[in-house]
C-alpha cells in the first residue's frame, strides 16, 4: 500500500510544473490550498454517504479519490507519505498500531494551541427570507 501512495506522490510533485489545461492535478495545485482542503472534505463527506448508505463500491471508488486528494495536500504543504508513515510507526510503538494517539498524551512534538483556528472554506449561505 505505501509504495502505491509513494508512486502517487511521486506523481502529484511532478504535476506541478505541467499545464494545468490539460492535467487536473497541476489545475488543482495551482488552484490553491483552501480549494485542495475544500476537495478533502468533500471526498471524505462522500465516503460517510456511502458508508451510510451501505454503498460498498462507491465507498472503494470514493476513498480513492480521498486518498489522491489527501496526497495533493500533503505535496502542498511539504508532507511526504514517509513523514506519515514514520508518525504512524511512533504510535504503534506507544499504543499499537490499531489505536488513535489519545489527545491528552505528552509527547515530545511541540504543542499545539488549545483549539484549532476554525477556517472557512467556502460561504454558501442563502441569504435569509424576510
Amino acid at each position: 500500500m505505501s509504495d502505491s501512495l509513494g508512486r502517487l506522490f511521486d506523481q502529484v510533485v511532478a504535476a506541478k510544473g505541467a499545464d494545468p489545461s490539460v492535467s487536473r492535478t497541476a489545475k488543482l495545485l495551482r488552484a490553491g490550498r483552501a480549494k485542495m482542503a475544500k476537495k478533502l472534505a468533500e471526498e471524505a463527506i462522500e465516503v460517510v454517504i456511502d458508508a451510510m448508505a451501505d454503498e460498498r463500491e462507491a465507498v472503494v471508488r470514493e476513498s480513492a479519490d480521498l486518498l489522491y486528494n489527501l496526497v495533493v495536500l500533503w505535496s502542498e504543504l511539504g508532507v511526504a507519505p514517509q513523514d506519515v508513515w514514520n508518525e504512524m510507526d511512533r504510535r504503534e510503538r506507544l499504543f499499537g498500531l490499531a489505536e488513535k494517539l489519545p489527545k491528552k498524551i505528552k509527547t515530545k512534538l511541540p504543542e499545539p494551541a488549545a483549539r484549532r483556528k476554525v477556517v472557512m472554506l467556502a460561504s454558501r449561505r442563502v441569504p435569509k427570507r424576510r
